[in-house]
């Protein structure tokens, strides 16, 4: 995931450039992504615990990576039988590693795309998405801007679930009201929840 040194390395792989990927077709691959300050993927224990509550979502979905870094997630879930993926990175490096390690993967069905989340959030999207990964640096209040415009541009199908990791819980957030906390935990310092979108029903 695309970080800032303010959320340090929290593994020795982190510290190497590479990742594992923990389940599905690609179990046990290993993949190098650039050793830059702060790029680092999301713990595999963090990854195993998500993709545990997502285990019945993830076949066939369309997966959205706006802050994508490594892409840890985003391969994790391709990986897991999702059909088509999205990644948004804005350091070039990093989005050209990503590129890389899909070809090397065979993944012809995700694309990554050099942008500014934000800037690209504020656009419309040829089909929504089923799942949604929110991993942006901290300190730099990004992530609810993110989740609003994801709510108020079309981005998400209507039971979209979206995950979220932050420095604050989840609880204090502010994030749309039609998003209803399903499981959270934390680790550290860092915040990491799996939300559901509602459809909101006119007039009531």
């Amino acid at each position: 995931m695309a970080r800032t040194p303010s959320k340090s390395a929290r593994t020795p792989a982190a510290a190497q450039g590479q990742l594992r990927i923990i389940g599905g077709d690609w179990r046990s691959r290993r993949l190098s992504f650039p050793d830059a300050p702060g790029l680092r993927p999301t713990p595999d224990r963090v990854r195993e615990t998500l993709f545990n509550w997502l285990a019945p979502y993830v076949e066939g979905a369309r997966v959205l990576d706006p802050f994508a870094g490594s892409g840890a997630l985003l391969l994790e879930a391709l990986s897991r039988g999702a059909s088509r993926g999205l990644a948004l990175e804005l350091n070039p490096t990093a989005a050209a590693a990503l590129r890389g390690n899909l070809e090397l993967l065979r993944a012809g069905n995700a694309e990554v795309r050099q942008a500014d989340a934000l800037q690209h959030l504020q656009g419309a999207t040829a089909e929504p998405f089923d799942l949604v990964f929110l991993d942006p640096p901290f300190h730099k209040d990004l992530l609810v801007p993110a989740c609003l415009l994801l709510e108020s541009r079309g981005w998400l199908a209507s039971h979209a679930w979206i995950y979220t990791e932050s420095e604050s819980a989840p609880s204090s957030l502010g994030l749309p009201g039609n998003w209803r906390l399903h499981r959270e935990k934390h680790t550290g310092q860092v915040h990491y929840a799996l939300w559901q979108r509602q459809t909101m029903t006119v007039g009531t």
